[in-house]
């Protein structure tokens, strides 16, 4: 059974790898306002079809019109996208209206939310998930001035709660965080379940667990707050451990709101505390790249070579995200992900690779702005992520897999290891279509470690710890011939999900199995 759900999962992945984060965000929120207004039609949500209708109008033309001016002014390409994911949140997080005034609130909500990406941000990088801070702004002028109206979180009703699951699953899948969201609502509904049974009990009322527990998670906005906000990955921390920290605490703070004056800690300032803690944990800026040099590594493998304008670190394995600005962007948008080449003790100097097509095949709009990208330019990253990083324990033996492209971090593993002088039991199984896509030869020669190639002809100049696989085909027997202590090592694959889901009746004999799933660029 587990052996299928890695399969499935993996396969899941490359399926919506091929559409970029936030346009599968957009689709999904975009797709709940359409289930919204049709439910509103049979009185099944609380606001009327008009009122979901204007309010979306006013909430969109706002935001797009502060994102688009703000970015103008600072001579930074708009990604409409953006605009249009907060507006959409917005509208599920305000209240729907026709009122000029409440209108009148949310464009204002709209605006704050905006521009809090340009004013409340460190170097480049906002601190606070845009919708909460507007939520929030109108909830605190709200104290004042009641026609503006204020946050009401109307997505919290069961008619949604199928809907937002499942699209909210789309979300998290894309993004890698079904696991950090899943602890987010144990603990939320868990800390709501007993608040609401003291609640009950201070007041001398019995009350069964199955009748408040169903209500609190189908009717309280949890499941939008997981999904669609918390799992925003520029606000929260790079490593695993961080992630789930912090949805623990805006899980506990969502689930029991504490009382502040005439407001309470309630959805969306939960939200902002997690995101400060988050930032607490790890300062997440937007580092400056400027392209040194641009080499072939193999006949379809280029390297890029950036000297690093500010301030940056990273362990070996981890990822960035790279950002290429260009017109009329694909589906993919004009963001990707790339693991780091280089070690830490090569900075200021840092290296990525990636994978051109043939000659003849469709090229993404993103690679073919990358490739006309001149040595001397100065490109952005968004920050470092990433948990695909070796045991702490040196004495923990390691199995890599690595799928042509696939082997980059652990290049900057194993450059790593021997620029550091430490030596660990490791086991590299690389795969590529052919001997001259074998990339980084002389990295992983250098690191002494044996090696299984498996390529369809036989690669030349072998050294004498590498060792050709010949006939044996790379799928999860063949991983098990040529890999008999697998039970013993830690299993690290990279590569498509396709081949881990392959893969996955072998890898999960190991000790411990962590992936880094790719599926083009």
């Amino acid at each position: 059974m587990l052996t299928a759900l890695t399969a499935a999962g993996n396969r899941v992945f490359a399926g919506l790898g091929r559409i970029s984060m936030y346009r599968t965000a957009f689709f999904a929120l975009a797709a709940l306002a359409l289930i919204s207004l049709a439910l509103s039609l049979w009185g099944l949500v609380s606001p009327t079809a008009a009122e979901i209708v204007v309010s979306a109008a006013v909430l969109g033309l706002t935001c797009a019109g502060v994102d688009a001016g703000a970015r103008r002014l600072l001579g930074l390409p708009w990604r409409v996208e953006s605009s249009l994911i907060t507006a959409l949140i917005l509208l599920f997080v305000l209240r729907p209206t026709l009122d000029p005034a409440a209108l009148g609130g949310l464009a204002i909500a709209g605006a704050i939310a905006s521009a809090s990406k340009y004013v409340l941000a460190w170097r480049g990088r906002h601190l606070f998930n845009p919708a909460a801070v507007g939520a929030t702004a109108i909830t605190l002028l709200a104290v004042a001035w009641p026609e503006l109206g204020a946050s009401s979180w109307w997505v919290g009703t069961p008619a949604l709660a199928a809907p937002v699951i499942v699209l909210g699953l789309v979300v998290l899948w894309r993004t890698e965080k079904v696991r950090v969201i899943a602890v987010f609502l144990v603990v939320a509904v868990s800390v709501a379940l007993v608040r609401t049974s003291a609640a009950y009990q201070a007041v001398g009322q019995a009350v069964e667990v199955a009748d408040i527990f169903w209500p609190i998670l189908w009717s309280s906005p949890f499941l939008f707050l997981g999904a669609f906000m918390l799992s925003e990955p520029l606000t929260m921390p790079p490593r695993r451990s961080q992630q789930f920290l912090v949805a623990g605490i805006v899980g506990f703070l969502a689930g029991w709101p504490i009382d502040v004056g005439a407001i309470s800690l309630g959805q969306e300032r939960a939200l902002l505390i997690g995101n400060a803690v988050a930032f607490a944990l790890a300062v997440r800026t937007a580092v400056r790249l400027a392209l040194q040099s641009r080499v072939a590594r193999t006949p379809t493998v280029r390297e890029l070579t950036f000297r690093v304008a500010d301030r940056v670190s990273f362990v070996p394995g981890q990822y960035l995200e790279l950002e290429v600005p260009h017109r009329r962007p694909d589906a993919r948008g004009t963001r990707r992900e790339f693991s780091i080449a280089s070690a830490p003790e090569d900075l200021p100097v840092l290296r990525v690779a990636f994978k051109e097509p043939r000659e003849g095949a469709p090229r993404s709009t993103f690679k073919k702005a990358l490739a006309e990208v001149e040595p001397g330019e100065t490109l952005a990253i968004t920050g470092v992520w990433g948990d695909f990083v070796l045991p702490r324990r040196s004495g923990a033996p390691v199995l890599m897999v690595a799928a042509g492209i696939g082997v980059t971090p652990f290049v900057s593993q194993l450059r790593h290891l021997r620029l550091a002088g430490e030596e660990r039991d490791i086991v590299l199984v690389y795969v590529a279509s052919d001997a001259a896509e074998l990339a980084y030869r002389d990295e992983i020669e250098a690191s002494g470690i044996p090696v299984i190639v498996f390529t369809r002809d036989r690669p030349a100049d072998l050294p004498g710890h590498w060792t050709w696989a010949r006939g044996v085909r790379l799928d999860a027997d063949g991983l098990l011939s040529v890999v008999p202590d697998i039970a013993g090592r830690h299993a690290y694959v990279s590569g498509p999900a396709g081949l881990i889901a392959d893969l996955a009746p072998a890898l999960e004999r190991a000790r411990s199995l962590t992936t880094d799933a790719f599926s083009g660029y």
